[in-house]
């Protein structure tokens, strides 16, 4: 577990990263401040594409060579926008980091649930997960100081050299993971997957999820500092402390979804998100400072993603646990991509920076958010209909 929450670590520093450093680059290579979500719906698009692509051929392999593979790539596209000239370049860059990071964390996901039994899954993500706050904690500041003293192409730089020599780490010490070659004879065609009716509704939830985020997360750094005044000298400290706390509530998430299950879990998230989302970009001025607004919504993400995401492992069988982590990773990237996208066209800039139209994002992201407890709570009670069944037919079995 350890080693896959290294791996993502990477892969994820690698993504969050760049949405704090927008107001950075973007001065930097006269990007408007209102275009910065096309740069992170390229790597969720190209994510997404790959994501279907992989789907076909993932659950016939040793999953510690792919992961290696896509590592390897992940590296190569971090490293590529450091070199980047413009926004036409540095979304390209972005598209290669997307096209291997996507895979990578279905990877790793499939990993876990391989593993790891269902009764303690969810701390297990919990532990996994754990490496977006530990990125949130000590890679964002990290990068953003680095940013600061040596400029916006440093950290592209220093977080494709930390991969590289994780990704080697991580190979040569992971055992082999072939057990799911086991079970390919039981393994469902891609063409049955769309058949399944949980399987599809775990596929919308995820969408939902998605989109409802990355409608805000990738003009949050711009909000707080043109919109709400925070000062760039401090924006690492902003996510020092929301990345602890989400640190915290990742592990507390895990917990109590394996204890009450995660659509307890992730109702409470959602509620919190909702109100965190109104009182900090539809009310004006907002009713927390931009510190707790952050710290909030760091902390409702925590609770709401735990319990999603350990539900959703709990859908397919291990010998199409990979296949179906792809296409689900290809829908979580669509859907940011789609969310930053559709952000992009709503959001105008003022003179100063400031971003026009972000109570009408926000607004949005509260509708698709209010979606997920009917979501959850039909995949658990589908999950644990599925989980039941064989308890009834054994005695006829034998």
């Amino acid at each position: 577990m350890l080693l896959v929450a290294a791996v993502q670590f990477v892969n994820i520093l690698d993504f969050v990263m760049v949405m704090p450093m927008g107001p950075d680059f973007a001065a930097a290579l006269g990007i408007p401040s209102s275009r910065l979500g096309l740069i992170g719906g390229s790597y969720t698009a190209a994510a997404a594409v790959a994501g279907l692509v992989s789907s076909l051929f993932l659950d016939r392999f040793d999953r510690r060579a792919a992961l290696g593979i896509a590592m390897l790539g992940l590296v190569l596209g971090t490293a590529l926008g450091g070199l980047a000239t413009g926004l036409g370049t540095l979304m390209m860059a972005r598209m290669v980091a997307g096209a291997f990071g996507g895979p990578a964390t279905s990877l790793s996901l499939s990993i876990v649930a391989d593993v790891v039994p269902p009764e303690r899954r969810g701390r297990a993500m919990g532990i996994v997960m754990g490496s977006f706050s530990i990125a949130q904690v000590l890679g964002v500041p990290a990068g953003l100081e680095l940013a600061r003293r040596f400029g916006w192409t440093a950290p592209f730089f220093v977080v494709a050299g930390i991969g590289l020599l994780i990704a080697v780490v991580a190979v040569f010490l992971l055992p082999p993971l072939r057990a799911h070659l086991a079970e390919r004879h039981q393994e469902v065609p891609a063409s049955q997957l769309f058949t399944q009716s949980n399987v599809l509704l775990s596929w919308v939830m995820t969408f939902m999820v998605m989109a409802a985020g990355f409608v805000l997360i990738p003009n949050i750094s711009a909000y707080v500092q043109y919109n709400l005044g925070y000062p760039r000298s401090r924006l690492g400290l902003l996510y020092f402390i929301g990345g602890t706390v989400s640190l915290v509530g990742l592990q507390l998430a895990g917990l109590f979804t394996d204890r009450f299950g995660s659509f307890r879990v992730g109702t409470a998230g959602t509620l919190l998100l909702t109100l965190t989302i109104f009182g900090g970009f539809v009310l004006s001025p907002p009713v927390l400072p931009a510190a707790g607004i952050f710290v909030s919504f760091m902390l409702a993400m925590s609770f709401r993603n735990v319990a999603y995401n350990t539900l959703t492992s709990k859908v397919p069988r291990s010998g199409e646990r990979a296949r179906f982590m792809s296409i689900q990773s290809a829908v979580q990237h669509g859907a940011s991509a789609a969310g930053a996208f559709f952000a992009a066209q709503l959001l105008t800039e003022l003179p100063g920076g400031a971003l026009v139209g972000v109570e009408r994002i926000a607004f949005i992201s509260i509708g698709l958010t209010l979606t997920l407890p009917a979501f959850l709570f039909a995949v658990e009670s589908a999950v644990r209909r599925r989980a039941a069944q064989p308890l009834v037919t054994a005695p006829e079995l034998q």
